[in-house]
């Protein structure tokens, strides 16, 4: 009885308020992310992508077999040592125990990869559009789950939406 105690008194806080700042641990399925990253945006070793809330790292890992330098930011600290452990082999995958909404993009970011929350969709999209203009150049965006209502995407895989966010200060600049 003890046991189930403690768990409550660590499983609880580490994965129940974490939603409170983001989306719940969902197990991404390999076979669609392969897809996403195929069809979607075919992603290579010229790409840096960043993955909100990376969970157990299976994006990571997954955009690193295509080459790619992968940057997890995830909240739950007992998630990034799961994905800290299944990465430690690969040198292309980096995983930080961070607050995402408190972070900025790397400046080589190409692809940034979220499972989205309807709840947090709009700030989804005014966070990417501020590091848009932050960075001064254009990045994708891949959402899993939720999709932007008044904003076209590129391109759609099953559940998965592809967007384009470009900077507004380079519009300003070609007028």
């Amino acid at each position: 009885m003890i046991w189930f105690w403690l768990a409550v008194i660590v499983l609880l806080p580490t994965f129940g308020l974490v939603v409170f700042r983001g989306a719940p641990y969902v197990p991404t399925r390999k076979m669609y992310v392969k897809q996403a990253l195929a069809e979607l945006y075919p992603i290579s070793g010229r790409d840096v992508l960043v993955d909100i809330g990376s969970g157990d790292g299976v994006v990571l890992r997954e955009a690193s077999k295509r080459g790619a330098r992968a940057i997890g930011y995830e909240i739950n600290p007992i998630l990034v040592l799961i994905s800290r452990l299944l990465s430690r082999k690969d040198k292309n995958v980096e995983v930080r125990l961070a607050d995402f909404w408190l972070s900025s993009l790397p400046d080589d970011v190409s692809v940034v990869y979220v499972f989205a929350v309807s709840r947090d969709i709009n700030k989804i999209r005014k966070m990417m559009q501020n590091e848009a203009n932050r960075l001064n150049r254009e990045f994708h965006l891949i959402t899993y789950g939720s999709a932007f209502n008044d904003l076209k995407s590129i391109k759609n895989v099953g559940a998965y939406n592809l967007y384009s966010f470009k900077s507004l200060h380079a519009d300003k600049a070609q007028v």
